[in-house]
């Protein structure tokens, strides 16, 4: 990784409410018929554990970047407020101490019927993102440089379900480039999927049985696109992290398509 890079300009926040507040538009265009799909898939008897892990070293840096994060972020808030359940969103880097906690809170719709609840949606979605954009940019500006430790915010993601209980199952998102270099090295070289899969097998991760993991944003640095093979390799590597821990799903791709 290079020196870490914030967002601390008043442009780049500017920047990045526009675009929050294009796709809260579009959200809200479409959300009566996106919330009734998203609460009949909601598991009947748990309530959601949103974990919302975001990359803050200076490989993934920038505004485009960041957008797509916060508009991931828009969906995961979305997705927990129709289900109900805890949304925690941290920023992190080097290690697993270097973390910066963004939102951390429940997310309850009152009502007494279903249409009841989701008409309430936009609004608490609109409010949390409000909150999350306005202290995106000094989390990022608050971690410590020295690279990513991405492999340990899954061992911060089993103490945050083990904390909320079995009425709750995990939903772990991790919004980063893939390019860990602290611990396991993923950067000095372009792995192909077997010896990627092959390096995950030696990483510890804990057992997070009956989770949904899902890792976003693989080789999206910034300036130029990483090598389609390199890109490979890492979803190669956290498809097999996923399979390890024993995840219900495992999601690892560059691009996010709201749903999954």
């Amino acid at each position: 990784m290079t020196t870490l890079t914030v967002l601390r300009t008043s442009a780049a926040v500017c920047a990045l409410s526009a675009a929050l507040a294009l796709t809260a538009c579009s959200s809200l265009n479409a959300s009566s018929s996106t919330d009734q799909t998203i609460l009949a898939a909601c598991t009947a008897d748990k309530q959601v554990a949103a974990d919302v892990e975001i990359d803050g070293s200076g490989s993934s840096a920038g505004d485009t970047i960041a957008t797509k994060r916060l508009a991931i972020t828009a969906d995961v808030v979305r997705r927990t407020a129709v289900c109900g359940g805890h949304l925690l969103v941290r920023a992190f880097s080097a290690s697993s101490g270097a973390t910066v906690t963004i939102y951390d809170g429940e997310l309850a719709l009152p009502g007494a019927t279903d249409n009841a609840r989701l008409r309430r949606v936009d609004a608490l979605v609109e409010k949390v993102m409000a909150e999350i954009t306005a202290k995106y940019s000094d989390a990022i500006a608050a971690l410590p440089g020295g690279g990513s430790d991405i492999t340990s915010v899954y061992r911060l993601a089993g103490e945050y379900a083990a904390q909320l209980g079995d009425g709750y199952e995990l939903h772990l998102y991790v919004l980063t480039d893939g390019l860990n270099n602290i611990g396991t090295d993923l950067t000095s070289q372009v792995l192909t999927p077997e010896q990627a899969t092959d390096l995950a097998s030696t990483v510890s991760v804990p057992a997070l049985p009956g989770s949904f993991i899902t890792v976003a944003g693989l080789g999206r640095i910034d300036g130029d696109p990483a090598p389609s093979a390199l890109v490979e390799g890492l979803v190669a590597f956290y498809d097999a992290l996923c399979t390890k821990a024993g995840a219900k799903t495992c999601v690892s791709v560059t691009d996010y398509t709201a749903g999954r």
